[in-house]
């Protein structure tokens, strides 16, 4: 079996995608595999992906950008080189390049396609190209719920939810922060020894919920005088642009004189999973239902409480994984209650095999085999965990 996986991007989502993940099972199973996003060649992901054996090309399809579409006759090119079996869509503008690219390909010759929905998406012209396909793969079962709703007769077409998971060797139960990271951070960030972290794991934005956090620190600052918020943001000294959310939290935070108990660490630290696994709590407080919740997974694997609303995707994963941690009234009452119970009792979440990458590439591989039941594995004996896994689906 032959599967194109196309993609706008290899880096910023490749945690909640999985492309490198079901490359190499592919490859291990004996399939091929061919991958087009646009990452440089050079870039780490690519090194990997064409280490493993897999094809890579390089078409640079950014989101909701229209010159996009220059792309078509390459994208045709690369269909018609490699005729693969299925090709896996990652995203809607991708999805447009191969509407075009296969609009003169005769229906017995096209391959089957298969479309992920990574979040809620709305049902207008823009999404019309990534529903055209005969699998749609949802990335949490929150998203399933969405489109079972919205969909109608008209997009008649089969949902399957495949949640994303995470990399247990990458995100280990109950790691440990070394000592040296811990002197590090101390040196750069003093104010933040002997304190409870509360970890927000998100910038400020208009949907990200950081008005809470002033309500927390309000209410809990005098029960825990070590109270201290991280925020994965830019400092306000070194952020150029700052937005009106952004200068309205800090002139609050300002006002009731609680800035000493909050502070920034940039946006995306490479040293993310030490900051998840040193953390007292993660709060997960978007105004807006998650679609994935891919932090919150990640800190729930590592052994950390995760506190987060009782909607979207956060509350498919701590239903399923931390109960303790769903604040099911959205009010600053329900949410610091919720905090100054872990902060007394120090609940961890319970070693999980669930969400695991290891079980969204078993049930990629299985829509993919249930479209081409003609494909057999290869090297079938030494592959029979990933065989009974699709045998199972």
């Amino acid at each position: 079996m032959k599967v194109l996986q196309l993609c706008s991007s290899l880096k910023h989502d490749e945690s909640e995608r999985g492309v490198y993940a079901i490359s190499h099972a592919l490859i291990k199973a004996g399939h091929e595999s061919i991958v087009i996003a646009s990452a440089d060649e050079d870039d780490e992901l690519v090194t990997r992906l064409i280490r493993d054996g897999a094809d890579y090309y390089r078409l640079d399809m950014p989101k909701k950008s229209w010159w996009a579409l220059r792309h078509i006759w390459a994208l045709r090119r690369i269909i018609n080189t490699h005729h693969p079996d299925v090709i896996h869509v990652h995203s809607r503008t991708p999805a447009w390049v191969l509407h075009w690219a296969l609009r003169h390909i005769k229906a017995e010759h096209r391959p089957k396609i298969v479309s992920s929905l990574y979040g809620f998406y709305p049902l207008n012209q823009y999404s019309k190209a990534i529903f055209d396909a005969d699998v749609l793969i949802c990335a949490s079962q929150s998203i399933e719920n969405y489109f079972l709703k919205k969909l109608t007769k008209k997009h008649d077409r089969q949902l399957v939810c495949v949640s994303r998971g995470v990399d247990v060797r990458k995100y280990p139960y109950r790691h440990h922060s070394s000592v040296y990271w811990l002197h590090q951070v101390f040196a750069q960030y003093p104010e933040l020894e002997h304190k409870k972290w509360l970890l927000f794991p998100t910038p400020i934005g208009n949907q990200y919920g950081q008005e809470w956090l002033v309500d927390i620190l309000g209410n809990l600052q005098h029960k825990f005088e070590n109270i201290h918020i991280i925020i994965m943001d830019e400092d306000p000294e070194n952020k150029q642009t700052q937005c009106v959310f952004y200068e309205e939290f800090l002139q609050r935070l300002h006002a009731l004189n609680l800035d000493k108990h909050v502070t920034f660490i940039g946006r995306n630290p490479v040293d993310k999973k030490e900051w998840l696994a040193s953390a007292n709590v993660v709060l997960a407080l978007a105004n807006r239902p998650e679609s994935i919740g891919m932090t919150a997974l990640q800190a729930i694997h590592l052994g950390t409480p995760v506190i987060g609303w009782a909607k979207g995707a956060f509350a498919d994963i701590l239903s399923a994984l931390f109960p303790q941690g769903l604040v099911k009234e959205q009010s600053a009452i329900a949410l610091c209650k919720a905090i100054k119970f872990q902060l007394s009792n120090r609940i961890r979440p319970a070693m999980t095999h669930e969400y695991v990458v290891e079980q969204m590439v078993a049930e990629t591989l299985a829509v993919y085999q249930s479209l081409c039941p003609y494909c057999k594995l290869v090297n079938k004996d030494k592959h029979d965990k990933l065989t009974v896994c699709l045998s199972k689906e």
